[in-house]
């Protein structure tokens, strides 16, 4: 027996062929840095009267399990992430690797069961019923590049002593991608003077709150895609700030390496709004731009990760 630690905790993910009902196998051991997800089941204070001062018992709630995970952006795991968001991508043989080409929009999503350990105390349990909602990314000059991904669960087990999961292993050799390897493209021309830049996506999920015994939501169900950010660049030339005052649409390309492994992420139609070049001091100028995505040809978001040694993110 022990005091749990962020440190030996375990997650792993699977996806579910009925929503809500965990496998019994096909689970994958994730790294990550920090998670919110479980189910949480507030009170619901007495209301009654009359019967003295002593407030009487609460009455427990409806059961919510939304959360975020933050995770690693990597060749070998980030796949897993992306297929829940984004659903099952096409893949394509690469010599001896793989490449994988994600869109978003798709009419169905996958589902997922996560169990999370604590091998110290021990305690398990499963959030089941999990589909993803968001996904954020940050971009910066240096750092190691993180992804915040917004988690919307049906419910979780029981926390027990023990699990029917196998537990979790080590990574081995892990590779990562990191800030200092990205870049951003406009038009497929390097984005000059970029200090930083933000990638939101959402799904746009529905909640089924329905009336149900258990006290769970019954699905969640896709909504209308959205995905934009921000781009702040040193104030240096008109090129994006004519593209905005022309309410003319850019083609927004972000990505990242490591050795010869690549994640793209692709927004081929983007609007930028007219930003201000505010002057607070004798330091550089900026033009931070909100950008809005839209949907063309191709899918509102694309995300291509480039020669991984996963075949498949989808067993």
């Amino acid at each position: 027996m022990g005091r749990a630690r962020g440190s030996d905790a375990t997650l792993q993910l699977a996806y579910e062929a009925t929503y809500g009902t965990p496998p019994g196998s096909g689970y994958h051991s994730l790294p990550f840095v920090s998670t919110s997800l479980g189910a949480t089941r507030g009170l619901i204070e007495s209301e009654l009267l009359g019967q003295g001062r002593a407030p009487l018992d609460p009455t427990p709630d409806v059961i919510n399990n939304d959360g975020d995970v933050v995770v690693p952006v990597d060749p070998s795991f980030f796949g897993y992430w992306l297929t829940l968001l984004l659903g099952e991508p096409a893949t394509a043989p690469v010599d001896d690797t793989f490449s994988h080409f994600f869109g978003s929009g798709a009419a169905v999503l996958p589902s997922a069961s996560i169990p999370i350990g604590h091998p110290r105390v021990p305690s398990y349990s499963v959030n089941y019923g999990v589909r993803a909602n968001t996904l954020q990314i940050n971009a910066t000059r240096g750092g190691l590049l993180n992804a915040t991904v917004g988690l919307i669960g049906k419910g979780e087990t029981t926390p027990g002593p023990t699990t029917t999961i196998p537990p979790a292993g080590g990574l081995g050799t892990y590779n990562r991608f990191a800030q200092a390897s990205g870049g951003a493209n406009a038009d497929g021309v390097q984005l000059a003077s970029l200090v930083s830049g933000t990638i939101n996506y959402s799904n746009g999920l529905d909640k089924i709150e329905t009336i149900r015994p258990d006290s769970e939501i019954e699905d969640v169900d896709p909504g209308m895609p959205t995905a934009g950010g921000n781009v702040t660049l040193r104030f240096a030339d008109h090129a994006l700030l004519n593209k905005a005052i022309g309410g003319i649409p850019i083609s927004l390309e972000f990505m990242w390496s490591y050795l010869n492994s690549s994640l793209t992420l692709t927004m081929d139609r983007v609007f930028l709004p007219r930003p201000k070049r505010s002057i607070t001091g004798p330091g550089g100028i900026m033009a931070s731009f909100d950008y809005q995505a839209s949907t063309g040809a191709n899918p509102m978001l694309r995300a291509t990760l480039g020669r991984t040694s996963i075949a498949s993110f989808t067993a």
